[in-house]
């Protein structure tokens, strides 16, 4: 049953055509949000949209490659514009995460990583964060990894990127959360998406195993 605690609220979750992003989009149109869902891949973006609309939800799709700072601020735009002229909560869960030893790591690598993982939720942050405080309410909520905290032999680039997310929180939590803009961070542990098992699903049995839960 749909609910109505986020009527009016209009929310931005980008990389949302699958995985956490997906489930995240779908659970905060079911609480009434009007959400702007975010991704490269236009077939799953519609598929979204449809599934929500169709049980009564508010939601539109952005096709967006988000590498980039320019990326960013082209979809805050687009977003504030379908949003009526303001976003209220920003979920920053687009990421890519590839896997191996640093030495193997090209510099294309690192570039595009950094690109999608760090500098796009940053700009973006630049761009809606200071709406929100003028408001004086809004919430950010910034998706990491239990990885961010600790080390594997295989994680060095993907864990990184999360570490300068989790530092970047709590920076934008003390600069903008005296205005009234909820800045956080959620880390989850192995999770079994669509990504994280394209190869197989033995990395997040490995990883999974190295928990307590």
């Amino acid at each position: 049953m749909y609910q109505q605690e986020l009527n009016g609220l209009v929310a931005l979750v980008t990389g949302a055509t699958s995985g956490i992003g997906r489930a995240t989009a779908v659970e905060l149109a079911r609480r009434g949000a009007h959400v702007i869902a975010s991704g490269r891949d236009h077939a799953r973006g519609a598929r979204l949209i449809e599934e929500i609309r169709a049980a009564g939800g508010k939601a539109d799709f952005a096709a967006v490659d988000l590498a980039d700072e320019r990326a960013a601020r082209e979809l805050a735009a687009t977003t504030t514009e379908l949003g009526g002229g303001r976003v209220d909560i920003l979920i920053n869960n687009a990421g890519i995460f590839p896997f191996g030893p640093t030495h193997q790591t090209t510099p294309e690598d690192f570039d595009r990583v950094y690109g999608i993982n760090v500098k796009a939720p940053y700009f973006l942050v630049a761009a809606l964060a200071p709406a929100m405080a003028e408001r004086g309410d809004g919430a950010i909520v910034n998706v990491s990894t239990f990885g961010a905290q600790r080390g594997t032999p295989i994680s060095s680039l993907y864990g990184s990127t999360k570490a300068a997310i989790e530092s970047l929180t709590r920076s934008w939590a003390a600069e903008f959360g005296g205005r009234g803009v909820r800045v956080n961070v959620v880390a989850p542990g192995p999770t079994i998406t669509e990504g994280t098992t394209a190869g197989g699903d033995d990395m997040i049995k490995m990883l999974a195993a190295q928990t307590p839960a």
